[in-house]
């Protein structure tokens, strides 16, 4: 059994997304799967924009602001990853950390 890499949280299969495409141009990205495959990813014309905007101000700067907003699941899994590294951390790892 393969697995897929899919790089959106939320999929449509081919055949729902050719009944109505631009109900699926929103602000995320939606990968579009046939076969239970991805096929492609769809987004709408504001998060390509700023996608566009990433990119052309990484070309011309080493430095670009950051927009990282993960969705509720990721942010769930970053935080029971911080919380299991800190019960596993020992003092010597913590150094002069204090609250």
């Amino acid at each position: 059994m393969s697995t897929q890499k899919i790089l959106a949280e939320e999929t449509v299969s081919i055949t729902d997304f050719r009944k109505s495409p631009s109900s699926y141009f929103t602000d995320h990205v939606i990968g579009v799967l046939s076969n239970n495959k991805p096929e492609g990813y769809v987004i709408g014309a504001e998060a390509y924009e700023a996608i566009v905007a990433v990119l052309k101000q990484a070309q011309e700067t080493t430095f670009f602001e950051g927009r990282f907003k993960p969705a509720a699941e990721r942010m769930r899994e970053i935080t029971k990853q911080g919380v299991q590294l800190l019960s596993d951390a020992s003092e010597e790892d913590l150094g002069r950390f204090s609250e």
